[in-house]
């Protein structure tokens, strides 16, 4: 990145200012000193909310929810007792190292950087954003993978078709996840969310099945209208901001090819190995799903609910095909001797997540200790509470909607969670103003989807600055603020003006599923 082109303009002075920020996991630790004094006052100040669902027995009211001090004795025990728990419970920490250990064998011994040289020597340069961003935004079908196995490929081919490779990894991270709603087909995100809305229907109005396709028609048009946005931000503003890619700002750069020069006999028996490798495990993936028994397939559950497994097992596939795939190109292109190479590759993956795994128990710990507070809880509920009183018609109400759930996402990351607090004041609510549950759903998805990728709080945003670095080497997190703004704005627009556009028109979302229902429902007595 040239040092004329970081101090020009707002991003330039985002950029600064966030690179003057402390080291990320130092960051982390002066955020939870933050928090603890924030809590201590919070609890003073007796911040509280009504839980939404949670009922207190012995009143027969709503549960209070408290602002709890991190200095309790039951807080401070949580923290040095549970400490070995909150590290290895962190979320993505075992997505991470289960598909590294996979995919440090196929980096390490050059398959992804032969097969990328390969491909780009004849897909047109011009088509690679597209690319990298529809596959990202599908790749959600893997859920938490395509973080870790997406994003850092999209470096990659970026750099091997001569282009910047951080940019490949901004359009590819602002597709998985400032499209993380966005898809073409539904997925368990879909039977997720609409659970959870039909355990909030449920809890004002009685039974009630949630059509979980319903927004099918609405996130394939996300997927539409979201791909030219990040295409048009890679190409035309984060590319020529971060200028031609110098070598020597390497960080501990991805082993392969750095040229595109035919493909020798090795390498291409290596690919040829690589490939039956790749066939061999998908094989084996269809055999679970359709094979004796289906292991992969939940017979008992609801058809849109009986791939679940099957994509939860995506994790260990990747990590699977990769491990198989890399092993099998390197002993065709002669890099793998024996069983003993193939150890070494894989201890080098893990050496390279050293300095997640030190960031990851720091940012685990931000993490737990705020949800211990409740001030997350506070937070979400307190806001939907405003919405609701606000008097705002269905579609600037929809849209207010989209701009809370965004602003909690930068402090709330969890979909589900956030959504869990969320739904039960604002699926009801908008209700009873005529509003389908499906068209609540819809909204919170654009607000939770377009923030992702700009707050620090996402379990997978320090993962993406260890990518960005591993190219550039002094690539702070006020560089990744920075690069990643852009797209969160231009997403954030065009979420808002399709929602809004959606509802003018009274689109359907879905089979079966309308943005307004034909009577507005009346609470039970």
């Amino acid at each position: 990145m040239s040092e004329a082109a970081t101090q020009k303009g707002i991003l330039g002075y985002i950029e600064r200012t966030g690179n003057k920020l402390p080291d990320p996991v130092f960051l982390f630790f002066w955020l939870i000193a933050g928090l603890v004094v924030i809590s201590i006052i919070a609890s003073l100040a007796g911040w509280s909310a009504l839980h939404p669902t949670e009922i207190d027995e012995a009143t027969g009211t709503a549960r209070v929810i408290s602002a709890v001090s991190l200095l309790s004795a039951e807080n401070i025990q949580r923290l040095w007792v549970d400490m070995p728990t909150t590290f290895t419970h962190f979320h993505p920490l075992g997505y991470v190292l289960v598909v590294m250990l996979g995919a440090g064998v196929a980096e390490r011994a050059g398959l992804f950087g032969t097969a990328m040289r390969g491909a780009v020597r004849y897909a047109p340069k011009a088509l690679l954003t597209p690319f990298v961003v529809l596959v990202g935004m599908m790749g959600n079908l893997a859920a938490d993978a395509a973080y870790v196995v997406l994003i850092p490929l999209a470096g990659i081919v970026f750099h091997a078709a001569g282009r910047h490779p951080v940019a490949g990894i901004a359009a590819s991270f602002a597709g998985v996840s400032g499209g993380f709603s966005a898809n073409l087909l539904p997925g368990q995100l879909d039977a997720l969310l609409f659970g959870i809305t039909e355990a909030a229907v449920e809890t004002v109005f009685g039974d009630f099945t949630a059509n979980i396709a319903g927004n099918w028609y609405f996130i394939a048009a996300m997927t539409f209208v979201f791909l030219p946005v990040i295409w048009y931000v890679t190409d035309k503003m984060i590319e020529p901001r971060l200028g031609q890619w110098d070598p020597a700002k390497a960080g501990n750069a991805p082993a392969g090819e750095q040229t595109n020069e035919a493909l020798s006999d090795g390498e291409r028996r290596g690919l040829k190995w690589a490939g039956l490798a790749v066939l061999a495990v998908c094989a084996l993936w269809v055999f679970f799903a359709v094979g004796p028994g289906t292991p992969l397939i939940n017979e008992d559950a609801t058809p849109e609910a009986r791939l679940t497994p099957f994509y939860q097992s995506l994790v260990a596939g990747f990590f699977l095909l990769f491990l198989l795939a890399g092993w099998a190109y390197g002993k065709g292109a002669g890099v793998i001797g024996d069983h003993r190479d193939l150890v070494k590759m894989m201890s080098g993956a893990m050496e390279d997540l050293a300095y997640y795994l030190v960031l990851a128990f720091a940012a685990a710990h931000f993490v737990a200790m705020f949800s211990w507070s409740n001030l997350g809880l506070i937070l979400a509920v307190n806001g939907a509470d405003v919405l609701g009183s606000s008097g705002l018609p269905a579609w600037a109400l929809l849209a207010a909607i989209i701009v809370v759930s965004g602003i909690l996402n930068l402090f709330v990351g969890s979909a589900s969670a956030k959504w869990a607090l969320l739904s039960p004041v604002l699926v009801p609510m908008l209700m009873l103003l005529g509003i389908s549950p499906e068209m609540a759903t819809a909204a919170y998805r654009v607000g939770d989807s377009a923030t992702n990728i700009i707050t620090p709080l996402m379990v997978y945003f320090p993962l993406i600055l260890i990518f960005c670095q591993r190219w550039q080497k002094d690539f702070g997190l006020g560089s990744l603020a920075a690069t990643m703004l852009p797209y969160s704005i231009g997403l954030m627009l065009v979420g808002l003006a399709l929602t809004i556009g959606w509802v003018v028109l009274d689109l359907p979302l879905g089979p079966g599923a309308q943005v307004f229902m034909e009577v507005p429902v009346a609470a039970q007595d």
